[in-house]
Parts: C-alpha cells; structure tokens; sequence
C-alpha cells in the first residue's frame, strides 16, 4: 500500500505567511513520488473564528457559560459580528476602498483597546498611510474579540499560541494528560471540524504535525487525540522544533495514547524511514531519531549510520496547496522591524543550515540545528528563489538562518542581480567585522532591507564571556554600515546573563542609547536571559557562576532551566526601566533623559562617556 501523507501547522503558529516546515519536507518527500498535502490549521481555524457565523456562537456560548467579562463587547455584539467579515477581508487584501470605510467615525465599535488608541502615531502621507491606520485599528478591534474569547469562551485562546502555559516548561506530562481529559472547548471543536474535513478530502494513512513552539504542542495533541478516536486507522507522527529542544529525554509513555512516532532534528531522513515502515518495507529496527512505544515503554530508534540528506542536494520547500489569500496582516505595534514578523507575507528559506558560528555559550551548540552547519550554493538558491515566486506569487523572502554567513550573502547578492531576479529580502546576522560598507551596498542593491543580530548584553566583558565574538565597537561600525544603505537594524538584547551586575545592566541600556541616537539601531528588543539544558551554560553552570535550581525531570519535556546568579543583580526589577526606555528610543524620544531616570528604584549613573559609540565611529574608515 501506497502511503498518503497529511501534514498540519496546528494552531496558532504564524497567520501573516505560511510556516515553512511542511513546505520543506512536501518537497523532499514528493521528490520520492510519495504523495503529500498539507494544511496550515493555524490560518484555517483563524478565519473560522474570525467570522460573523462564528462570533454569533460565540457571544451565545458566553452568555451560557454567564461569562460576562468585557461586557462593553457584549454589549457591542451586533457590530462586532457586522464589522468582522469586512475587518478579515480587510486585513487579507488591504484595499484602499475597504480601509476608508474602516475608518469612518462610527463604522467599527469603540471597546477596551480602540478607545486607548494612540493618537500620536505619525502615519504616512497618501494612501500608505490610510492602510496603515485601517489595519492598526482592525487589529485592535481583532484583539478586542480574541480578550473577550480568552476571558469568556477559551482561557487558552492567544493569537500565536494555544495553550503555551501548559506547555511551557512541562518536564511532567500530567497538567497536560489532565487537561487533555476535559470537553473540547468551542474553540477546539471548530478545530476539530475543520481537521475532520480535511481527512476526508487527502484520506491520509499517516498525520504529521510540526509542532515549532510551546504554544502549539496542546492543539497538536487535542487533534492527535481525536485522530485516534474517529480514524484508528491513521498513525500519526510529530516533530519539529518543540520535539528537538524539548523532548529528547522522553520517558513518558502516555503521550503515545495520541502519537505512534515522535521524530528529531531534520525530518526528511526520519519521516522517509516512517513510510518504508508502514509499507512493511523494512523493521522498526531501521527507523532513524524517532521515538516508539515497544512493550509499554518509550523507545528510541536511531540506526547508525543516519542517512543524510545533505541541504545543498534538498529540493525547493514547496508552498502549493497553502491558502495564501487568507493570511492576514496584522499591525498591533507600530515598531518597523515587529512589523516584519506580523505584516507582510514572506516566504521563508534557509540559505544555510546550522551556524556557522555555533560558540555562543546561551545557545543550543550541542542540537543538530545548531551544530550542524551545511551550506549550498548562490546558483542553487536563486533556482529555488524562482521556483517558491512561481508557486506563491509573493517576492519577498525572509532568510531564516541561525546566523545567515557572510560569504554567501555576498555570493547570493552577487547572483540575483547577476540573473535580474528582483525580491525583497531580510535576514539573522551576527555582527561581524565582514559586514563592510561595500558589502552591505551590495546586499541592499540586491534587495535586502532589514537584518537581526544579537548585541545581546551590549558589555564587552559579558559579550567575550558569552563568546559572542563581537565587541561594541564592532557591533557600532558594522550597524552604522547597513543604517547607511537603508537597511533596517534590529538588535536582540539581553539582560540577566550570569554574573551581571547593575553597573553593566545600566551601561548596556547607555549603549543601546546611543546606538539609537546614533541611527546605528533603528529597532531592539529585551530578553531576559534563560539558561537552557542544551547549552554550554545549561552543561556546566558552575563555569558560569550560576546554580540550577530546577526544574526536576518527571519525564516528559526538559529543556528551559531554573537557575540562581549568586553573584549578579536582581535582574527581573529592571524589566520594566529597560522596555520603557526603549520604547522611547525606538520613537526616537527620551534621548535627552538620564538613565537612572527610567526606573522607579535608585540606579548608579552609567560609566560610559556620551560620546562612546561617536567615537567608534570617528574609527571607521570613509567611503
């Protein structure tokens, strides 16, 4: 028997461009003539809920619940359930027409979020700017609706995630067996009609879910459970990030009540071996970094040697099949670079897999997406550059390296102009002194108009003990030349990491300052720092003068670690000073201000000069 294979995003992952793992391995598998759909649930149960069919139930599901939270929305109801088909239609098209009308005084109902909206932002002039503010003010008026759906309807209803607090951290599987136990909710039973329709439509003999985060493991777990009930005949599969980081110790044998194969790191070998197994081709014996239940207990299967299948000799993901005209673009924050990741569609492509740099000590150097680092070449993904156009119809792409290596960026720049392949693109970067004023040119000519990279703890001392392998200065010159080709900068930074003291928490954000002021940054955002198991930090704490406190394995996930700085500041009371700093920078506000003012608690003044990141770049030769 032939098999059939589904594969499934499960809800809610990305609703602004499709995720792109089912895509990678439509395209390996149907390269072996095994037949594949897919089906971004995510997307599809967004726009079920979104609808005024099923706002009418949802406000009637309420009212028999007597949840009467946000009562202004109920109160509201027969214009939420007017305006939201025009609001999704919307944001999917983005029309001049629909965003007057959007617009108009009494057109959308004024709830909790719309009658707080800022007035100050500055749209731009002619109808850019009309857009803008309509799909600002129909993503406030979506977010309204999805509060009252959490607070009335379904506690686990978040725009990117269901579900996330259970999932997050679970080393015991028992919080989520429980609530696994409980009615579907309305939610999920929409969830649930939608999955069903698809079975019947692809008849697979094989589900697969990629599950990428946290927030997607009960959702993929409630379909899973389903599958089970009504189609026993179905095996179902998971994989995908969340499994890489956080399941690789599996023990718990309870999860595979709802799964019979759970797979790690790259999929193509492991779900190519699946096959072969269910046409009786070969023994579980042969199966490849994938969990089994045998005999009651949790078995992993991982012939040696693994058969690779090396990235440069992969097909083009392919995005056939996915419902691109119903993505929406949301616009809830009006940060340039936040925008990247929730407006427009983008197709995403890895130009090169792992890092190349694989030495950062909070990283997870010692997993397969880190550690192995393979590369192709410029020719080849300007091939599957074209191909994913011709399939999508969108020319935007968003490179989704670890760290995107700078020779092939200049190689890949080089070969899109060379071969007049017009497309606008953006990408992770580290910071490294290769990013040259030349190089960044090239890389804009050739359509680039944004990066990310890490200035993480923005401190020389903390950036060598991380071995990050920039420095400050770097960082300034190398951002100073993308700023100065129009290419956007965003900076992750970090706070928290071991044995930083307050000086250089308030140093950092000088820094990050001046960074902005100097228009070397033009987007940032603060984390704080978690150690994780699979890290050199989370291997040997000691090292790093840190001591894991927790949490205790019970079995099911171990990723995501409890630690105590002994010798650092307390560094959660800063986190409300740094983002309200920054969010003044990122509106080029509150330059002027000094630092210890953005805190409610006394801070030291920084030590750096004013003129610090000035001076790097008086450094720096001229072009």
């Amino acid at each position: 028997m032939q098999s059939k294979i589904l594969f499934i995003t499960p809800p809610f992952t990305q609703l602004n461009t499709a995720y792109p793992a089912t895509a990678y391995l439509k395209g390996f598998l149907e390269q072996h003539q095994i037949p594949v759909a897919h089906c971004d649930l995510s997307i599809e149960l967004f726009t079920a809920i979104f609808s005024s069919h099923f706002l009418t139930a949802m406000f009637q599901e309420a009212t028999d619940l007597e949840n009467d939270h946000y009562p202004e929305v109920s109160r509201m109801k027969k214009r939420y359930i007017s305006c939201i088909d025009v609001v999704i239609s919307f944001l999917q098209k983005q029309d001049i027409k629909t965003a007057h009308k959007i617009l108009e005084p009494h057109f959308l109902p004024i709830g909790h979020r719309l009658a707080k909206v800022n007035t100050d932002i500055k749209w731009e002039a002619g109808d850019t700017g009309i857009i803008d503010k309509a799909k600002h003010f129909g993503t406030l008026f979506i977010e309204e609706i999805g509060d009252f759906i959490q607070a009335n309807i379904d506690e686990f209803f978040a725009f990117t995630k269901y579900a996330e607090q259970i999932s997050t951290s679970a080393s015991s599987f028992n919080q989520i067996d429980e609530f696994l136990s409980y009615q579907p909710t309305l939610i999920e039973e929409k969830m649930l009609d939608i999955l069903v329709a698809q079975i019947e439509m692809e008849t697979p003999n094989l589900v697969c879910f990629t599950i990428p985060f946290p927030g997607n493991l009960f959702a993929a777990l409630r379909c899973a459970q389903f599958i089970k009930q009504l189609f026993p005949e179905i095996h179902v599969a998971f994989g995908g990030g969340y499994c890489n980081t956080e399941l690789r110790s599996l023990k718990d044998s309870r999860i595979f009540e709802f799964v019979d194969f759970i797979s790690l790191d790259d999929g193509e070998g492991p779900l190519l071996k699946i096959v072969h197994l269910l046409e009786g081709q070969i023994s579980k014996e042969e199966l490849e970094r994938t969990f089994v239940l045998e005999n009651d207990q949790v078995v992993y299967k991982n012939k040696i040697p693994n058969t690779i299948y090396h990235h440069k000799n992969l097909p083009a993901p392919d995005y056939t099949g996915l419902p691109f005209d119903k993505y929406v673009s949301f616009l809830d924050v009006v940060n340039p670079m936040h925008r990247m990741w929730t407006d427009a569609r983008w197709n995403k492509l890895t130009i090169s897999h792992g890092c190349y740099w694989k030495q950062c000590s909070f990283c997870d150097v010692t997993l397969d997406y880190i550690g192995n680092y393979q590369n192709t070449t410029a020719d080849d993904l300007v091939n599957k550059i074209e191909k994913i156009v011709k399939d999508t119809g969108i020319t935007g792409f968003h490179f989704v390296d670890e760290a995107a290596p700078p020779k092939m960026l200049r190689a890949l720049s080089n070969a899109l102009l060379e071969r007049g392949v017009k497309i606008t693109w953006w990408t992770n970067i580290r910071f490294e002194k290769t990013f040259n004023f030349e190089l960044c040119e090239l890389m804009a000519k050739s359509g680039c108009i944004a990066v990310t990279g890490g200035l993480e703890v923005a401190s020389d001392r903390l950036l060598s003990k991380m071995k990050k392998g920039v420095d400050i200065a770097q960082v300034t010159r190398v951002t100073h030349n993308f700023s100065e080709n129009n290419i956007m900068v965003h900076a992750y930074l970090m706070y928290g990491f071991p044995t930083q003291t307050e000086q250089e928490t308030i140093d950092s954000l000088e820094v990050v300052r001046q960074l902005f002021e100097r228009n070397c940054i033009q987007s940032a955002y603060w984390h704080q720092f978690t150690t994780t198991i699979h890290s050199p930090i989370g291997q040997n704490p000691e090292a790093f003068g840190i001591e894991i406190t927790g949490p205790d394995f019970e079995g099911f996930a171990q990723n995501d670690l409890y630690h105590q700085d002994l010798q650092g500041a307390d560094h959660p009371k800063y986190t409300k000073g740094l983002n309200l700093a920054l969010h003044n920078y990122l509106n080029q506000a509150g330059f002027d201000k000094d630092i210890p003012s953005w805190f409610d608690f006394p801070v030291p003044n920084t030590s750096h000069p004013e003129g610090l990141i000035e001076t790097f770049l008086h450094e720096m030769p001229s072009y």
